[in-house]
């Protein structure tokens, strides 16, 4: 009980602290000024502080990388939990964690040596620091949270919904693809929804591989600068209390309420799955 409600306590003092640092930002120039789309904290005219292009570049990153987990996780969770063995899941289980353990400055190497020079070939483009490419990387980060959780739910699924299918005649592969995945729906959107937060907060790995050019773009061949990377670039350098360390904050309360609310919807779907189960 100690140990939740010191939890519940330190999450409120952050928001608070965020909410002090960024309230004299909000008070002027004004929130409006963060609805702009130009991102130009360091100039001798005039500073813009519009987080359109921050926003777009970790909603773009945060979308690619869920579609290119989502089907890994998912038919991976699937597979570990209907169709191998004891021995095929003591050698799958632990390297799953350990994929999850992987520093993500290890999987930012990884991406500037790897993933960037292959998409950079195989699409014809100038520059292999794109979106794509570090929508590649964080997939790689989610795609372990997917399948704990997604296997979890799929495993929950009481015994006797297999048998009950079986026993009318489906096969097993009917029997996982029309009664035990639907039934586990709900856990593995609770997965989905984890590994998409896991996505959105990720820093090093998107700000050594993304190219971090403050663009308003959709294209995921283009170069992107997501929420966090921004703050970790360039908080390091500001002065204190200047417009634009107040600006920063808003960033930081901004992504911190997004990433909360996605851990938030997770927990209450797997939650309610669970009671279900």
């Amino acid at each position: 009980m100690g140990a939740s409600s010191m939890s519940i306590v330190v999450v409120a003092l952050i928001f608070l602290f965020l909410f002090r640092e960024s309230a004299p930002f909000v008070r002027d120039p004004g929130i409006s000024s963060l609805a702009g789309s130009r991102w130009v904290p360091v100039s001798f005219t005039k500073q813009l502080f519009g987080i359109g292009p921050l926003v777009t570049g970790s909603a773009l990153v945060t979308l690619l990388a869920t579609l290119v987990a989502l089907p890994f996780g998912v038919c991976s969770a699937i597979y570990i939990a209907e169709f191998a063995g004891p021995f095929e899941r003591e050698i799958l289980k632990p390297f799953i964690e350990l994929l999850a353990a992987i520093p993500s400055v290890v999987l930012g190497f990884f991406g500037l040596a790897i993933v960037a020079p292959l998409v950079k070939s195989g699409f014809g483009l100038s520059s292999g620091l794109t979106a794509l490419t570090g929508a590649l990387v964080l997939a790689l980060m989610a795609i372990p949270t997917i399948i704990s959780i997604s296997e979890d739910a799929i495993r929950n699924v009481p015994r006797s919904y297999r048998e009950a299918s079986i026993a009318l005649g489906a096969s097993e592969v009917q029997t996982v693809m029309r009664v035990t995945t639907p039934a586990a729906l709900s856990g593995i959107f609770a997965a989905v929804t984890l590994g998409m937060g896991r996505v959105i907060g990720e820093t090093m790995a998107v700000l050594m591989v993304t190219g971090n050019a403050a663009i308003m773009s959709l294209s995921p061949f283009d170069p992107a600068r997501t929420m966090t990377a921004t703050i970790a670039a360039e908080m390091g350098e500001v002065t204190y209390g200047s417009e634009h360390y107040q600006a920063l904050f808003c960033v930081g309360l901004i992504l911190l309420s997004a990433t909360f609310a996605l851990n938030l919807a997770a927990q209450r779907v797997l939650a309610r799955h669970t009671r279900n189960g």
